[in-house]
């Protein structure tokens, strides 16, 4: 049920053209999918699961917080 797992070492970069070639593969999946296919679309569906993994797994983005902004706003209203 599991398949056992590897740990694979890749940089930012490498990572960013593996997800960058997967989603071009996607499209032309999803294109081969609409003429029909059940093989086309279950490599489909496995190109979206390897996909999702990848988005889970990515660190995220730092952001500037706008919520500092929020924050003195409310204890403004609190204090003053």
């Amino acid at each position: 049920m599991f398949t056992p797992l590897q740990k694979l070492e890749v940089s930012t970069q490498e990572l960013a053209v593996i997800e960058a070639a997967l989603h071009t593969q996607s499209n032309i999946l999803n294109v081969q999918a609409g003429a029909g296919g059940r093989e086309v679309r279950a490599q489909l569906n496995e190109v979206k699961q390897v996909l999702a993994r990848l988005a889970q797994q990515k660190p995220a983005e730092k952001k500037p917080c706008a919520s500092r902004n929020f924050l003195w706003c409310g204890m403004a209203r609190l204090f003053g």
